[in-house]
């Protein structure tokens, strides 16, 4: 049983193998058909590819590379969904014939919605101004009327800002570059002027415009206005159809008051009139030229000098003379005042006129004496005594006049005089230089007079000095026992006094006692 099931599988095993072989070269040749259709499709897309010219195409632009089969420009167009309007501009033309590289560009008008007299339009235009957008829709304008593109403003002869190209905001794939870019929409408003009536000095004119006001108006007729001139009605006014607008122009003039220029304009009529605008008085003898009646003219150049007078008054101080007279009841080297003197005064007046602060003129008015002068009169004293000192030794001595004075010392060798000179060591009177002898102004002290200094001691006036003057006193010494001295002392005049004639009654107060 096992034999015959072995047998069996055995016979099944070769049926198998038989059925195998018989299979094979269907399944081959499947293959083979396959392989020989992918080859053919390969070969017919490489085909394709190869004949296919590449191209730039540029929309308004946006430029992007397409690959085609076709063999014109309009056939390319046609499969780009961008068939040219009759306002596009395609270049080349449609009926081109396509080469490879080639760069087509269609442009194409911008489309514009229009809002003009009530009525509501969308046109196509090439147009770059209002009027020229506004001629494509069929409606006439006048150089003064405006219009506004969004939102802004414009001269209907204006150049208008081109079209804004944004990108659309990626949602899917939307094919080529301009695809996928879109135009703002563009709206136009025409506003039409309105005639207004000027009145500028001269003949009236006739000024067409879309202002709202006064002002405006004047200001887009690029119409100068000034400070000081007048506009009727205000600059703010309203406009209106008819209106009348009158401008009463101001006068340019200079005015220079105090060296300073101020250049304005007014609406007066005289040179008054503007001294009054600027709130300029003329005060006493101040002047203005032109004259305040004159009238005005452009540029006119007025001078305001401002004069003013003063009076100084001047004094001239004379000295009063000093006179002294004797008076025996007073003793001698004391005074007495009689009369105090007084200063002679006088006085003048003189007018000064001064312009613009600068003087111009003085002019002497008045001359007067206000004082005469007085003398003063010092009576000194001339009555002589005999008058006693005790030394610092008890000595009693009798003088009869003691004058401060500056002593000084000298001796033969400290005179200024040469050895080898013959009157070296030898005084004024030809008395030998010794201890003893001073020298004094004769003036002062009689020559051979004898005094008295205390600390020096006795002493004959028997010498005389360039230097020694007034109350000045040299003490004399041999030349092996000089001192030196240069103090204030009193030196006392022994008893008996000189001759009234050889006496100086008043002692001049040089050098200076101090006191």
């Amino acid at each position: 049983m096992w034999a015959s099931a072995t047998i069996a599988g055995m016979s099944t095993l070769a049926d198998e193998r038989l059925s195998h072989r018989q299979r094979l070269p269907v399944m081959t040749s499947s293959l083979v058909r396959t392989g020989v259709a992918l080859a053919g499709i390969a070969l017919l897309a490489a085909l394709y590819l190869v004949t296919q010219r590449s191209v730039t195409v540029s929309v308004n632009g946006v430029s992007d590379t397409v690959h085609t089969h076709r063999r014109t420009v309009g056939a390319l167009l046609l499969d780009l969904d961008l068939a040219p309007g009759p306002l596009d501009s395609v270049l080349p033309p449609p009926d081109t014939r396509l080469t490879r590289d080639l760069s087509i560009t269609i442009a194409r008008p911008q489309t514009v919605r229009v809002l003009a007299d009530g009525r509501d339009l969308t046109v196509a235009s090439w147009g770059e101004t209002g009027t020229a957008i506004l001629r494509d829709a069929g409606v006439a304008v006048d150089p003064a009327d405006s219009v506004v593109l969004d939102g802004v403003v414009y001269g209907v002869d204006e150049p208008l800002p081109g079209p804004e190209v944004h990108r659309i905001p990626d949602t899917y794939a939307r094919g080529y570059a301009w695809q996928e870019m879109e135009q703002a929409p563009r709206r136009l408003r025409l506003y039409r002027s309105i005639a207004m009536t000027v009145v500028d000095g001269g003949l009236p004119f006739t000024l067409r415009t879309t202002a709202e006001t006064v002002g405006e108006a004047l200001r887009d007729a690029k119409i100068t206005l000034y400070l000081g001139d007048r506009v009727q009605p205000s600059l703010g006014s309203p406009v209106s159809t008819g209106l009348r607008v009158t401008i009463d122009r101001s006068t340019p003039v200079s005015v220079e008051i105090a060296g300073a220029v101020l250049k304005t304009r007014t609406r007066g009529r005289t040179v008054a009139d503007v001294l009054a605008d600027l709130k300029v008085s003329l005060v006493g003898m101040d002047r203005v030229s032109p004259p305040p009646e004159t009238p005005l003219y452009p540029d006119v150049a007025i001078k305001v000098t401002q004069v003013q007078q003063a009076v100084e008054v001047e004094e001239q101080i004379a000295p009063f003379e000093t006179i002294f007279e004797p008076d025996f009841g007073l003793p001698i080297d004391t005074q007495n005042v009689v009369a105090p003197g007084a200063q002679g005064i006088t006085r003048s007046r003189t007018r000064v006129t001064y312009e613009d602060g600068v003087e111009v003129a003085r002019v002497e008015e008045d001359n007067w004496v206000a004082q005469e002068p007085a003398q003063r009169i010092i009576a000194y004293g001339t009555r002589i005594e005999p008058q006693t000192f005790t030394t610092a030794g008890g000595e009693q001595i009798t003088y009869w006049r003691k004058i401060r004075m500056y002593a000084s010392s000298y001796s033969a060798g400290t005179a200024g005089v040469s050895p080898d000179q013959p009157w070296y060591g030898r005084t004024y009177s030809g008395e030998p230089m010794r201890f003893g002898v001073v020298a004094v102004d004769p003036n002062i002290i009689p020559l051979r007079s004898q005094i008295y200094v205390p600390d020096y001691g006795y002493g004959d006036a028997l010498d005389i000095g360039g230097a020694i003057r007034a109350r000045r006193i040299d003490l004399g010494y041999d030349d092996d026992n000089l001192q030196y001295w240069n103090r204030w002392v009193d030196v006392y005049l022994l008893w008996p006094p000189p001759p009234e004639y050889e006496i100086t009654w008043v002692v001049p107060n040089w050098p200076r006692v101090p006191q």
